[in-house]
């Protein structure tokens, strides 16, 4: 991480994550279990669920306060490592 990547953004900030996952697996419980590990005080609203037009795949986009880069690396690294989670942006 360089300087220049934590100038992009102007921490702290609202920093929408999106999810996709297999609509067979409780999606939503596993994302907020993740993200409360890295995540104080996440709101209530933070957590909006969509499914594909089939409805064969689940979107999760869940808001959170972010405090610096490291935290959202470790939060997209803990996504991505879990099969669950097919997609994470």
């Amino acid at each position: 991480m360089t300087k220049e990547t934590d100038e992009l953004f102007d921490f702290p900030c609202d920093f929408p994550i999106k999810i996709m996952g297999r609509s067979d697996c409780n999606l939503e419980l596993l994302v907020v279990e993740i993200v409360n590990k890295h995540v104080t005080n996440l709101s209530e609203n933070a957590v909006k669920m969509r499914p594909s037009a089939k409805g064969n795949f689940m979107s999760v986009t869940i808001t959170v306060n972010a405090t610096s880069r490291d935290q959202l690396d470790n939060i997209y690294r803990e996504l991505t490592a879990r099969e669950e989670v097919l997609m994470a942006l």
